[in-house]
């Protein structure tokens, strides 16, 4: 072993500091405490991060294709060869005709703005994300002149499965005496519970046929939603898609569409990370002043140790060993803290929220309805991996110092 016997018996005998060593003793307790903590801390909330833009992630392309393909006019006409044409691509899963447009949804109850997307039913139900949230007859939809809503939406309405709903558009009818809104009412056929606040209160499906008419683009849609097997692969089905249209369409994907969104997610995940790894930081620095302490502390039995034959070499290991064991203990202490918070964080918001009667993630800020967590094994491995490096670092020092004391000059006086 690379420490022996006696070295460990020294290390860990000073680390039970008696009555006059008492302080030293105390500042490397905070030093374990603060590398445990942050540790824990970095993990839990690179968990968080993880799972919060996986959630998004699989939520906003579960309901939006991978990929839009748009006329370069206001609509796509001839859609259905151009559709079949992107499906034989080899990582297209399915490509949607839709139209798309924005109403106000109105009840008894009151108003919101919605976006209606038209489709055809049998495309709206294969969707991953429907089978889970869906409830209803989807069969009803096929009659045409149903629609499927959010369940917020619903909710803020007033509405249940079997109502109407009327959708006023703002492009209305033009008459003699101006523009007269356009209105229509629809059965609802279903609602749906995607998990994002933003689609759940603000999104109506109805079959295409229906959103053709109502939006008067007759034999034409708004767009071809195109959904792959793997969302990184985008780019180069682009290509494919543009040169199948004879670069008659405009194209438009998720990362263009999102792009924002998930580059303010991962600064911000880099700035935290940066923050947090301030914390093991400080808690490393307090190993060094802990050291630095009781290697003052322990000049005379330095001096007595080296008088006996001990080499610098083993005083050093003994410092070495003793600055180390807090770093070791202090990481794994966090480490199987932060795994376990980050795998039960909602249980444990669940229990915060019951004991103060209030609500610690809002959806309608925060667009989910959980607060996701995904603990990724090579983070974690790297959170540990630097926390031991600093560790170690804040020994070299001090342990150095104690190795190269002179025994004459710290027994002169004695």
């Amino acid at each position: 072993m690379v420490f022996g016997a006696f070295e460990r018996m020294v290390a860990f005998r000073y680390l039970r500091a008696r009555r006059k060593e008492g302080f030293i003793s105390v500042i490397a307790g905070f030093s374990l405490l603060g590398i445990g903590l942050g540790v824990a801390t970095l993990i839990v909330v690179m968990a968080v991060m993880n799972g919060f833009r996986q959630e998004l992630l699989g939520r906003i392309l579960g309901i939006n294709g991978h990929v839009g393909v748009y006329g370069t006019a206001t609509a796509l006409g001839d859609y259905d060869p151009l559709a079949e044409a992107i499906r034989r691509l080899p990582s297209v899963t399915r490509a949607i005709p839709t139209v798309e447009g924005q109403v106000m949804a109105t009840s008894q109850a009151g108003a919101a703005g919605a976006i209606v997307r038209g489709v055809r039913p049998d495309d709206l139900l294969a969707r991953d994300i429907f089978r889970k949230g869906f409830s209803g007859d989807a069969e009803v939809l096929r009659g045409g002149d149903a629609v499927v809503i959010g369940y917020r939406l619903a909710e803020k309405l007033g509405l249940r499965i079997g109502d109407t709903i009327s959708l006023i558009s703002p492009k209305g009818n033009a008459t003699a005496f101006g523009t007269v809104p356009r209105m229509r009412g629809y059965t609802i056929a279903g609602t749906f519970n995607v998990g994002m606040f933003e689609y759940d209160n603000g999104f109506i499906f109805m079959p295409l046929e229906a959103a053709q008419t109502y939006f008067r683009l007759p034999g034409a849609v708004t767009q071809i939603e195109v959904f792959l097997d793997n969302p990184d692969r985008v780019p180069e089905v682009r290509g494919e898609i543009f040169r199948l249209a004879g670069g008659n369409v405009r194209i438009y994907d998720w990362q263009q569409a999102n792009a924002s969104f998930f580059n303010a997610i991962q600064v911000e995940r880099n700035v935290m990370f940066l923050i947090l790894t301030l914390i093991i930081l400080v808690a490393a620095f307090n190993i060094i002043s802990s050291l630095i302490m009781l290697v003052k502390d322990k000049g005379r039995d330095i001096a007595i140790l080296r008088t006996m034959g001990a080499t610098r070499g083993m005083v050093m290991r003994i410092f070495f060993l003793a600055g180390a064991s807090v770093g070791v203990v202090g990481t794994v202490f966090g480490t199987l803290l932060g795994v376990w918070f980050a795998t039960n964080i909602e249980n444990i918001r669940q229990f915060i929220q019951s004991i103060i009667g209030r609500e610690l993630f809002a959806a309608e800020i925060y667009f989910l309805t959980q607060l996701p967590a995904k603990v990724d094994t090579g983070e974690v491995v790297a959170v540990v991996t630097m926390a031991l490096g600093l560790s170690f670092a804040a020994t070299v020092y001090p342990s150095w110092r104690a190795a190269n004391l002179d025994p004459v000059e710290a027994l002169r006086y004695e």
